[in-house]
C-alpha cells in the first residue's frame, strides 16, 4: 500500500487550510484528558490558526464513570475560551460539541431526551473503547437515526479489533455512520497497522472527515512534522474531505 510517512519526505510549507475546520479536539481546559488551563487552550488555538484552520469544534469526553460531562459543565468552558480568544484578537471560529463514549449511560441520555451536544448538520461524535466494540454501538445508532441525528464514529482506524475484518467499516456507512480518521494515524503516530487501515480507508473513500484529536503537545508537534510533508498533500490529491462544509 501507498505510505507517504518517509524519511526522506522532501519538507512543505505547512498549510492545513485545505481542511479548514477541525471537529475532534480536546482544547477546552480541565475537562478531559486534554489541555488543563486557559492559556494552554490559548496557545494551542493560535499555533492551529498558524496551520490554517479557521474553525476548530471542541469535544470533550463524555463518559460517565470517567469524564462525566455535559452541556452544564462544557458550554461555560467554550464560552471562557471565546472570551479570552476575543480579548487577545484572534480571529477564529470556536464551538464545542462532546465525544460520546457508546455505552448503556449513552443510550440512557438518549432516550431520556437529554440534550445531546452536536455540531455541523445535526452530527453527533461518538467513540468506542479500543479494547472491545461496544455492545450497544448498533442500537445507538439506530436510535441516534431515529432522533435525526448523524453519528460520526471517532478515530475507526485505532479500533484494532476490526483490523482484520475490514468489511466493518463498510457495515457503519450502510447504518448511516460516518467515519472521522485521525491526522495522526496517517503519520503513524499510533503505530504501523493503525496507519495501513487510516491510509485504506481514506483511499477507498470511506473518510468524509478528519480530526487532530489533539489532547497536548506530542499531538501539536506531531502534527506540524505532518503538516511539513509534502507527501502529506499528494496522498489527498483526488480525495474529496468535507471537513470545509462545516466553515459554512
Amino acid at each position: 500500500m501507498f505510505s507517504f510517512f518517509k524519511k526522506s519526505s522532501a519538507s512543505a510549507t505547512a498549510d492545513l487550510s485545505f481542511i479548514g475546520a477541525d471537529m475532534h479536539s480536546h482544547l477546552l481546559p480541565g475537562i478531559d484528558d486534554g489541555l488543563q488551563t486557559l492559556e494552554e487552550s490559548v496557545l494551542f488555538i493560535s499555533e492551529l490558526y498558524n496551520l490554517g484552520y479557521r474553525k476548530l469544534i471542541c469535544t470533550p469526553h463524555i463518559i460517565s464513570d470517567i469524564y462525566p460531562n455535559s452541556p452544564e459543565t462544557i458550554l461555560p468552558k467554550l464560552e471562557l475560551v471565546r472570551a479570552e480568544l476575543s480579548k487577545r484578537n484572534i480571529d477564529i471560529q470556536l464551538e464545542a460539541a462532546a465525544e460520546y463514549m457508546v455505552d448503556i449511560d449513552m443510550e440512557k441520555l438518549i432516550t431520556d431526551n437529554k440534550q445531546l451536544l452536536t455540531f455541523g448538520q445535526n452530527l453527533i461524535l461518538i467513540e468506542m473503547s479500543f479494547v472491545a466494540p461496544s455492545a450497544n454501538i448498533e442500537q445507538v445508532i439506530f436510535q441516534l437515526r431515529l432522533k435525526g441525528l448523524q453519528p460520526v464514529l471517532a478515530h475507526p482506524e485505532r479500533y484494532s479489533y476490526y483490523h482484520k475484518d475490514f468489511e466493518k467499516y463498510a457495515h457503519y456507512l450502510d447504518l448511516g455512520c460516518i467515519l472521522q480518521v485521525n491526522l495522526l494515524s496517517l503519520l503513524g503516530y499510533y503505530g504501523k497497522p493503525v496507519k495501513a487501515i487510516a491510509e485504506k480507508l481514506v483511499k477507498q473513500n470511506m473518510v468524509e472527515l478528519l480530526g487532530t484529536d489533539m489532547h497536548h503537545d506530542k499531538h501539536l508537534m506531531a502534527l506540524k512534522d505532518l503538516a511539513s510533508k509534502k507527501e502529506f498533500y499528494r496522498f489527498f490529491e483526488g480525495v474529496e474531505i468535507k471537513n470545509k462544509q462545516l466553515l459554512m
